[in-house]
C-alpha cells in the first residue's frame, strides 16, 4: 500500500475557530482557545498518522492588519506557510453571510498560490441549510476552491470528511514524525500557552493582548511524582500588573489554579506551579523580548 504524507495549513481571520478545528482533527487539546482575536501567535504543528498516511496540520495566527512587531511576526507566520504546504484549509464563519474585508484580503493572498485550497465553513450548527448554500454561492464567485466543506469544529461535525478530502491531494511520502507524536511543540511551550489561555479567558480585552508568558523552570521533584514549574507573566503596564495579581493576589491564584489543572492533564502527573508578574513596557515591539518568548521567524 502506498503511503502518503504532507503538510496542511489552517488559515483564516482571527477568532474563526482555527485552533478549535485543529484540536478536533488531532483528537487532543494542543492549541489554546479563547473567544478573543489573535489568540494563536505561532505556527503550531499537530500530526495525524493512519495506516496509509500522515497529515501534519499547521495552525497559524489569524491574518490581520498588524500594529506591533509581534503583530507583524504573526502575520508573516501565517502568510509564509501558504506556498510551503500541500493543502490550505481556509476557515470562515457561517454566521457571516458575506465575506468580510479580512476574508477578501486572505482570498487575494490565496490567488497567488497554486496550492489546493479547501473552504471550510465553520459554525454551521448556528444557521440553517439555506444560509449555508447562500454562503457557498458567495464564496464560489471569488475563488475556485478544490472542495467546500461545511463543519462545526465545536460540535465535531465534518472531521472525517476533511481528512478524507485531504488524503486525495497528498503526495506519496515518508513519515515525518513517529506514530505516537501529536505535536512538535515542546512541553514548556505548551505550558506557557496554557497559562496564557487562562489569562485570555479570565481578563478583559485590553490586558491579554499585552501578555507574554515565559517558563523559567521545569523540573521533576526528587523522589516524588511532582513537576515544579515556575513562569513569569509579562505585561506592559503597572495597571495591568495590578489587574493580573488582583486584590490580595486572588486573580493570580485563580490563573494559577486553572492553569495547573490543564497542565496536569497534559503531563499526566501532579504539578506545583509558581507564577510571577513583571512589567516590560512595549515588549511587543522589542526584538529581544520577542525572541525570549519564542516568537522567532
Amino acid at each position: 500500500m502506498a503511503f502518503s504524507s504532507g503538510f496542511v495549513t489552517i488559515i483564516g481571520r482571527p477568532n474563526v475557530g482555527k485552533s478549535t478545528l485543529m484540536n478536533l482533527l488531532v483528537g487532543e487539546k494542543i492549541a489554546i482557545m479563547s473567544d478573543k482575536p489573535q489568540t494563536t501567535r505561532n505556527a503550531i504543528k499537530t500530526v495525524i498518522t493512519t495506516e496509509d498516511c500522515q497529515i501534519i496540520f499547521i495552525d497559524t495566527p489569524g491574518i490581520h492588519k498588524p500594529k506591533t512587531k509581534l503583530g507583524e511576526y504573526m502575520v508573516h507566520v501565517a502568510q509564509d506557510t501558504l506556498n510551503e504546504v500541500d493543502a490550505v484549509l481556509f476557515l470562515v464563519e457561517a454566521t457571516d453571510s458575506k465575506p468580510g474585508a479580512g476574508d477578501l484580503y486572505i482570498i487575494e493572498q490565496l490567488k497567488k498560490t497554486n496550492t489546493p485550497v479547501f473552504l471550510l465553513i465553520n459554525k454551521i450548527d448556528l444557521i440553517g441549510k439555506e444560509q449555508i448554500l447562500q454562503i457557498i454561492g458567495n464564496y464560489k464567485e471569488l475563488l475556485e476552491f478544490h472542495s467546500i466543506i461545511p463543519v462545526s469544529a465545536l460540535k465535531g461535525e465534518g472531521k472525517d470528511i476533511i481528512v478524507k478530502e485531504i488524503k486525495k491531494v497528498l503526495p506519496e511520502g515518508p513519515k515525518y514524525f513517529p506514530d505516537d507524536m501529536l505535536t512538535d511543540q515542546p512541553e514548556r511551550v505548551i505550558v506557557a500557552e496554557l497559562i496564557r489561555e487562562k489569562i485570555l479567558q479570565l481578563l478583559s480585552d485590553e490586558v491579554p493582548h499585552g501578555i507574554g508568558v515565559e517558563v523559567l523552570s521545569f523540573k521533576d521533584r526528587e523522589n516524588k511524582n511532582i513537576i515544579d514549574i515556575g513562569a513569569t507573566i509579562y505585561c506592559e503596564r503597572d495597571s495591568h500588573k495590578g489587574i493580573l495579581i488582583g486584590k490580595e493576589g486572588k486573580m493570580l491564584k485563580r490563573i494559577g489554579s486553572l492553569s495547573r489543572v490543564e497542565i496536569e492533564r497534559l503531563l499526566g502527573q501532579k504539578v506545583f506551579l509558581e507564577l510571577w508578574v513583571k512589567v516590560k513596557e512595549g515588549w511587543r515591539n522589542s526584538e529581544n523580548m520577542l525572541k525570549t518568548l519564542g516568537y522567532k521567524k
